[in-house]
């Protein structure tokens, strides 16, 4: 069996993948708000309700 290969290591994969879904994720919230004229104030407000 072959062994596993990594992208960068064995602990720092999970937590690039978990970046790089949190910041694809802030970037579509970010895209759609904007397509719909709000503010960054009122995304960052809605946000904390």
């Amino acid at each position: 069996m072959a062994a596993p290969v990594y992208i960068i290591s064995r602990v720092a994969d999970p937590i690039f993948a978990v970046c790089i879904g949190i910041s694809a994720a802030a970037l579509r919230i970010r895209r759609e708000e904007k397509e719909k004229g709000r503010a960054m104030q009122e995304t960052i407000g809605a946000t904390r309700r």
